[in-house]
């Protein structure tokens, strides 16, 4: 019984735990494809570090918005004040839905714009100075993301929390 009363708040951790891992993910291998494309034209002009270093961090962004959503749950369910108690297992299903846009689009978008930016760094190893053309072609990815952020901090903040 101890199992089902606690349920609630298993999946709203769960959820965070969704969002934080899979957005993560999605930036980690983002920036790597970046950081791989970034090497090779590094070695050859040293001096082009600071326009791709930009490339290199459009996906890590993915990540930072699956934190902001697990931070806005933990926040929101009492954990950081003490607060905290055990929620409804409605309660706690919410919160997991709620996080599910910005842990799957994140990952999926960090992948994606990360080997958009890694194509950009070939603009810039030809044209530097058309590395803002490679940067518009990576933001555009970025949208997505930015609109599942939306859509999770939305469900997030309409939720009145249900203790039991």
């Amino acid at each position: 019984m101890e199992i089902i009363m606690n349920m609630g708040t298993f999946l709203a951790y769960a959820g965070v735990a969704i969002a934080v891992i899979l957005s993560g993910m999605g930036s980690s291998k983002g920036v790597g494809y970046v950081g791989e494309a970034m090497s090779g034209v590094i070695a050859e002009d040293p001096g082009k570090f600071a326009q791709l270093l930009v490339l290199q961090a459009l996906p890590a962004t993915q990540g930072i918005y699956g934190f902001i959503t697990g931070f806005l749950v933990i926040m929101k369910t009492g954990m950081l004040d003490g607060s905290i108690g055990q929620l409804t297992l409605g309660t706690g299903a919410y919160f997991f839905a709620a996080c599910l846009p910005v842990a799957f689009v994140g990952y999926v978008s960090g992948k994606c714009q990360g080997r958009v930016a890694a194509a950009g760094v070939s603009i810039v190893a030809k044209r530097p100075d058309q590395v803002s053309k490679g940067m518009v072609a990576a933001a555009m990815v970025e949208t997505y993301a930015i609109l599942a952020l939306l859509v999770s901090m939305l469900l997030i903040f309409n939720l009145p929390v249900v203790r039991m």
